[in-house]
């Protein structure tokens, strides 16, 4: 497969079987934009901060992240950290954390750092 700049990878193309699709959700001083956002299974959510304050987004609940199947702040520093919904560290003004969502439903994230500030991820298939 070639890659151009930043081009998708096109359905049909040798080893592409769908097409990867990135959605955004921004982090500011108000919290996270937008607050719900609907994705398709598949698709990857990356978090990026515009806050001169970190943010940690990591899947419901705090303190443990365990609502998303799989997920757990144990797994952090593990070999299974690229699998789960918590980004495992916070993330500076200008960092990104992306996360690819493979099961179906309504997930819940907060800020590891500031539990008040959280939003959902609605995955449909």
């Amino acid at each position: 497969m070639e890659e151009v700049g930043n081009m998708m990878p096109v359905i049909g193309e040798e080893g592409v079987n769908e097409m990867m699709v990135e959605h955004t959700v921004v982090y500011s001083d108000a919290g996270y934009a937008p607050k719900e956002l609907t994705v398709k299974k598949g698709d990857h959510v990356t978090f990026r901060n515009e806050s001169v304050k970190e943010t940690w987004p990591a899947s419901a609940m705090h303190p443990s992240h365990t609502v998303y199947p799989g997920s757990s702040i144990g797994k952090c520093g593990t070999a299974e950290e690229d699998t789960i919904f918590d980004a495992c560290r916070g993330l500076k003004q200008g960092e990104g954390w992306s996360f690819m969502f493979g099961e179906q439903g309504e997930w819940f994230y907060h800020d590891h750092l500031d539990s008040s500030m959280f939003g959902k991820i609605i995955v449909q298939e």
